[in-house]
C-alpha cells in the first residue's frame, strides 16, 4: 500500500451493519481520498432458518464482497462465526493484524452500547486493537509489525438509533448522506437475503426502507434544508491513539458534517486587563 494514502476503515458485526450505520461517511471519505476497506467480523452462518449453515454462510460473504465492489472498497473477510465475537485474545490478535497492517487514520466503528454483544464486542475489540497497534511485545496473528500512525475512531449509531435499553442515542457528530443516499442504498440492497431474515427475527418488513427512517431521524436533528438524510457519530477519546485531540472527520468533510456538541457550547467570555 501506498504509505502515503489515508486510509478509512469501515468495521461492523455482521454482513450489512456497515451499511445500515456507516456507509455513507464512508463513501464520502472515499470521494474525499481515503482509501475505503471494509470489514464484518462474523461469518453470518446464523442467518436463515431455511437454508443450510454452509450455503447462508456462502450467500452472505458474496453479499457483502459485492457491497464492497460498489466503493471500490478493499473487503476484510470475516473471523469467527455468529454470536461467537467474545472479546478474547484469538480476535484481538486477529484484528489488530488488520490494523497494523493498513494503517487506518479514520475507523468507523459499532456503538459501545447496542442491542446485541456481537455489536458492543465488535467495538471493544475495534478499540483495543488500535489502541495496541504501536505496542511492539503484543504479537498479532498473523504478526504485523507494529505501527504508530495518529488514528481517530468515531462509533456509529446503535441500532434503529436506540440502545439496549431503548433510549434513544443522541450524536455529537452528523454527517450529510444526503447526496450518496442513492449509494448507501444500492450497498445495503446488495444484502437481499436479508429481507426475509430481519423481517422474522426483528420486524423489519423493509431493511431499506428502515435504514432511509434512522437516517432522516439523524438529520431531522440537523433541522437544515439540504440535510435529508445523516449518519450520526461519537468520537472516542485520543488518550492513546492520536498526538493530539482533533477531529480528523470534520477536517476531511468540511461543510458536510455538524458538531452538535461545539455548536451548542456556550462561548467563553474572556476578560481584559485595565
Amino acid at each position: 500500500m501506498n504509505e502515503t494514502r489515508r486510509t478509512a476503515f469501515a468495521v461492523g458485526a455482521h454482513p450489512d451493519d456497515v451499511e445500515l450505520n456507516m456507509a455513507g461517511t464512508l463513501v464520502l471519505l472515499a470521494q474525499a481520498g481515503f482509501e475505503p476497506h471494509m470489514m464484518n467480523v462474523t461469518r453470518s452462518n446464523l442467518d436463515s432458518n431455511e437454508l443450510s449453515e454452509a450455503e447462508i454462510t456462502r450467500i452472505r460473504r458474496a453479499e457483502a464482497e459485492r457491497s464492497a465492489k460498489v466503493i471500490d472498497a478493499i473487503y476484510h473477510p470475516p473471523i469467527v462465526d455468529d454470536l461467537l465475537i467474545l472479546y478474547n485474545e484469538t480476535l484481538l490478535r486477529k484484528i489488530t493484524a488488520i490494523v497494523r497492517e493498513i494503517r487506518p487514520s479514520i475507523v468507523l466503528l459499532p456503538s459501545l452500547n447496542d442491542y446485541m454483544e456481537d455489536h458492543t464486542n465488535t467495538a471493544r475489540l475495534v478499540v483495543t486493537a488500535c489502541f495496541s497497534r504501536a505496542m511492539r511485545h503484543f504479537q498479532s496473528d498473523p504478526p504485523r509489525e507494529p505501527t504508530d500512525q495518529d488514528v481517530y475512531l468515531y462509533h456509529a449509531q446503535p441500532h434503529l438509533n436506540r440502545d439496549g435499553m431503548r433510549n434513544f442515542v443522541v450524536p455529537d457528530l452528523l454527517a450529510n448522506i444526503t447526496p450518496v443516499m442513492a449509494t448507501k442504498l444500492e450497498m445495503l440492497g446488495c444484502h437481499e437475503s436479508q429481507r426475509q431474515w430481519l423481517d422474522e427475527t426483528q420486524g423489519l418488513d423493509d431493511y431499506l426502507e428502515s435504514m432511509r427512517r434512522t437516517s432522516a431521524e439523524m438529520a431531522a436533528l440537523r433541522g437544515q434544508t439540504g440535510w435529508q438524510f445523516a449518519e450520526g457519530f461519537r468520537q472516542h477519546s485520543h488518550i492513546g491513539f492520536s498526538n493530539r485531540d482533533h477531529d480528523l472527520l470534520a477536517e476531511v468533510l468540511g461543510d458536510q458534517l455538524f458538531n452538535r456538541s461545539a455548536a451548542s457550547r456556550p462561548l467563553l467570555s474572556v476578560g481584559c486587563r485595565r
